[in-house]
């Protein structure tokens, strides 16, 4: 295909594609599918060879968030049966972490629900983020922690964060119609008080929750002009007692345009597989490994993920390594600012910042498909082991 030729060249070269080009990869048909996933995997492979870096959530406060974020679990007045607890202590976070990094995880992700951190917040994380990098060498930690005020990034960076996730989930024009309680330019601002701070500025989206082919291009588009350094994609997971409870709207195939098109317009950014990656891409999971070089290891903030052991393995049979921390995840031309790997961090604060492991996918097994309109409880399992718990974590 011309299309495909060109925009692996263009992506070799750095070169952004054209709104009409990247429209045109989420419109190819399935019989195109494994082309695409090709053309795409090349320009992968040049940026990150065959690496996958992993990273590590530690949900630090679940639920009991004022915001009224459409696909979140742990929204103002959702009955989802997720856990709730309030902020877990410096050395409860840390031990927390340190499973995640005992199974492979490069980084470790502190997210927080809420609209936003008080001050007395961000020094309660600040001293989580001591904990763990004194007692594990080499860690990078990246913070999520929703809307931020000023001078709130630079006590972050101060504390040793190395990134700050905040996504921006949809396009502007429709994000009124997800969210009530905040704004699309508070998002935003987030992100750029992030990147003022040195902070590694990681920002994504959210798919399925019914947005249109342009509504999806807009918005990677807006990411790539706030130049993050780790571009996280969620797929959209309908948790009953959400507003979103009927969104089954993705295919494996459909989420596998989604990654081409988003790693066509990032070439040489770190691209996350998020939440959703389970339930969503089920059996082409390993596909999805050409198309993006990061992913969460086990669980995700309020739901089950698949077993650590199986992604390591997953890694392993499709013929990719696991980045380990001696090596550093982002091309030399785009090392600066923020963490020396700038690879972009945490998925998901509450619905404060509302990164979408808040609605991760359920490990089930199933591979069943559910049809438009039904709700399918039985394919989201609510997370009860790890942070928060006395069970011990998936990782």
């Amino acid at each position: 295909m011309d299309l495909l030729n060109t925009l692996v060249d263009k992506g070799l070269r750095r070169e952004l594609p054209t709104r009409d080009e990247a429209l045109a990869v989420l419109a190819t048909s399935d019989d195109e599918l494994l082309d695409v996933v090709a053309a795409a995997g090349k320009v992968r492979r040049h940026w990150f060879g065959r690496r996958v870096k992993l990273n590590y959530l530690v949900n630090l406060k679940s639920g009991l968030c004022p915001e009224d974020c459409s696909y979140c679990s742990q929204r103002l007045g959702a009955d989802t049966g997720i856990l709730k607890y309030t902020w877990l202590k410096p050395d409860e976070a840390s031990e927390a972490a340190a499973a995640g990094l005992a199974g492979g995880a490069k980084r470790v992700c502190l997210v927080a629900s809420g609209r936003g951190p008080t001050d007395r917040d961000v020094d309660r994380v600040s001293d989580t983020i001591k904990a763990i990098k004194e007692q594990n060498e080499g860690v990078e930690v990246c913070a999520c922690l929703g809307l931020l005020s000023d001078g709130q990034a630079e006590r972050l960076r101060g504390a040793g964060a190395d990134a700050y996730n905040h996504n921006l989930n949809t396009s502007e024009s429709t994000y009124g119609d997800i969210t009530k309680t905040h704004t699309y330019a508070d998002r935003v601002d987030t992100v750029r008080k992030a990147h003022a701070a040195g902070l590694s500025a990681c920002s994504g989206l959210i798919s399925g929750m019914g947005e249109t082919d342009e509504d999806l291009v807009d918005v990677v588009f807006a990411l790539r002009d706030l130049d993050a350094d780790s571009v996280p994609v969620n797929f959209l997971i309908p948790f009953e007692g959400t507003p979103l409870a009927k969104e089954w709207n993705l295919t494996p195939q459909r989420c596998l345009r989604i990654l081409a098109m988003v790693r066509f317009v990032c070439p040489d950014i770190e691209v996350r597989i998020a939440g959703g990656r389970e339930l969503h891409l089920r059996t082409l999971q390993p596909l999805a490994l050409h198309l993006a070089n990061s992913i969460f290891l086990g669980d995700y903030l309020t739901s089950e993920g698949q077993a650590g052991k199986a992604d390591l393995e997953m890694i392993a049979d499709a013929g990719f390594e696991v980045e380990t921390t001696d090596q550093v995840t982002l091309p030399e031309h785009r090392r600066g600012g923020g963490c020396g790997s700038g690879s972009g961090a945490a998925e998901g604060s509450g619905c404060g910042s509302v990164c979408a492991p808040a609605e991760a996918p359920a490990a089930t097994g199933t591979t069943a498909q559910a049809e438009p309109g039904d709700a399918r409880t039985d394919l989201v399992a609510v997370r009860r082991r790890g942070a928060g718990t006395d069970v011990a974590p998936n990782a």
